[in-house]
């Protein structure tokens, strides 16, 4: 979690692009997201360089021979007039140029354009981006660095943009993010794939979570949601291997222009040299890429609907709602043995329409539906209050029986401040539970975890949500006969006219 003085200092930043004329909160993050990434690639091209003074490995800078004066350490002494100029027709274009030739960064930065006009806002919005970065540096030296303090910047730059929840694409926690990861456990070489990733979240928890698992147990770190993290990679000797993971395994999806070129600076500044994400509408005749991906995990848009007109014919649900339409098209992307983690809401758990009861039988009986993770309504505050759960299964075979957990806390406060609160709440159980499912021997439905075996599913006219098979353990109580009742009231209503008696009296 960030602390109050990153909090701050990113208000400031808000504040100036506010009185600064730059009042549209996704235009405006997508300047400040220009001006994160100038700084993190001058971070990251000098810290090359000192690892490759460490290793002894070739080190080729970003800033070849004549490109000294477009890092951010050189242009952000300049007096402010000068710098804007220098930023807009220097700086700017050589952004553009980043990447290989043909990659989709290019290709989406092509028509990117640097709106910042005035001197004062640039040169305010320079100096506040360096403090943010100097108190995240020393959060790092304080051994706070696995948290991914970055990370957490960029989740809390992005909550400002409100207006996304009106359309139902509420930003998924990224504890939740990396909670759905230890379910679905990516791995190196699978093909991975959000069909609707926005900033790309998701691609970017898959990439830790694989990092992660090549990072040896003595540079792992226990974070504050009580998961493990490491971002080291230490286990990955071959160049080959990491070539592989960064130019050829991450592919996101996202209906903006904005949010691609957003989503595209994300993954890059955390480490994912040539993200593969596109500006397409996945549920449109346009996307073709069935029976694609190994690992699809997503949060995709719900309590929205489309243009009948224009859905892929391959999507065989009969529905123009969103949440529906998606988990048809998640299924269809899928390889077959392929695995997904997805975040509905409630409705399509129990939902009584044909196309509600349909999606549940794919689900069964076109996929090995694993488990049914129910969350808290308060998950998505401040954007939502509506109750949501994951689902975990692997495409194609047949469901045998379904895992279920309920889900109580997720380690913050289900209020619109969302505050930590002790422990990481349920997650660390969760992942241990689902580790060890299969050699669970006790089968209690009263406990937060349990088995449904299919069969009772279907006569339960395939309705999956937690609360139909939950048993909630009650007490009896045992009352007092009612001649003793009313003798005890006789008594008390005669204190009572005697008390008022008295007090006529005085």
């Amino acid at each position: 979690m960030l602390n109050a003085t990153l909090k701050s200092s990113i208000g400031k930043l808000w504040d100036k692009f506010w009185s600064g004329g730059i009042s549209n909160p996704l235009t405006a993050i997508e300047q400040i997201s220009y001006l994160l990434f100038m700084k993190r690639l001058d971070e990251m091209d000098i810290k090359k360089k000192q690892d490759s003074d460490f290793t002894g490995e070739a080190y080729k800078s970003l800033f070849a021979s004549g490109k000294e004066n477009l890092r951010w350490s050189h242009f952000k002494q300049m007096e402010g007039g000068e710098m804007l100029t220098h930023i807009q027709t220097e700086v700017f274009p050589f952004l553009k140029t980043i990447g290989k030739e043909e990659s989709h960064f290019a290709k989406y930065m092509g028509n990117a354009v640097f709106i910042i006009s005035k001197p004062s806002l640039l040169v305010e919005a320079v100096t506040i981006i360096d403090e943010i970065f100097d108190e995240i540096s020393k959060q790092e030296s304080a051994g706070q660095g696995f948290q991914d303090t970055q990370g957490d910047l960029y989740e809390y730059l992005l909550s400002e943009i409100t207006s996304a929840g009106k359309l139902g694409q509420f930003r998924t926690p990224r504890h939740i993010i990396q909670l759905i990861c230890e379910l679905v456990d990516p791995k190196l070489g699978d093909t991975i794939c959000d069909p609707a990733c926005g900033t790309g979240g998701f691609l970017l928890g898959a990439y830790q979570h694989i990092l992660t698992a090549h990072t040896s147990k003595e540079h792992r770190k226990t974070d504050e949601n009580g998961l493990t993290r490491g971002d080291l990679g230490d286990k990955l000797t071959d160049e080959r291997q990491w070539t592989h993971l960064k130019e050829k395994t991450f592919y996101g999806y996202d209906m903006d222009e904005s949010m691609v070129r957003i989503g595209l600076m994300n993954l890059m500044m955390h480490g994912i040299s040539s993200p593969n994400i596109e500006q397409k509408d996945t549920l449109s005749k346009k996307y073709d890429e069935n029976n694609h991906y190994d690992v699809i995990m997503a949060n995709p848009p719900f309590k929205g609907s489309v243009d009948k007109g224009d859905i892929n014919e391959s999507i065989s649900l009969n529905t123009t709602k969103t949440e529906l339409l998606f988990l048809d098209r998640i299924i269809k992307s899928l390889k077959i043995g392929g695995r997904a983690g997805m975040i509905v809401p409630d409705g399509v758990l129990f939902g009584s329409s044909n196309a509600h009861k349909q999606a549940r039988q794919m689900l069964l009986n076109d996929c090995e539906l694993q488990g049914v993770i129910s969350m808290p309504s308060g998950v998505f505050k401040p954007y939502a209050g509506v109750s949501t759960a994951i689902l975990i299964f692997v495409k194609g075979g047949e469901t045998d029986k379904v895992w279920f957990y309920d889900m109580q806390s997720d380690g913050y406060t289900l209020d619109d401040k969302r505050s930590k609160i002790n422990g990481g709440g349920d997650l660390p159980d969760i992942v241990e539970k689902w580790k060890h499912r299969k050699e669970q021997t006790e089968n209690k439905l009263n406990s937060k975890f349990f088995y449904i075996d299919k069969k009772e599913i279907e006569k339960a006219d395939y309705d999956l949500s937690l609360n139909r098979y939950k048993v909630t353990d009650r007490e009896d109580v045992k009352y007092e006969d009612p001649k003793v009742i009313l003798k005890k009231i006789e008594t008390l209503e005669k204190e009572i006219v005697d008390g008022l008696s008295d007090l006529k009296n005085l």
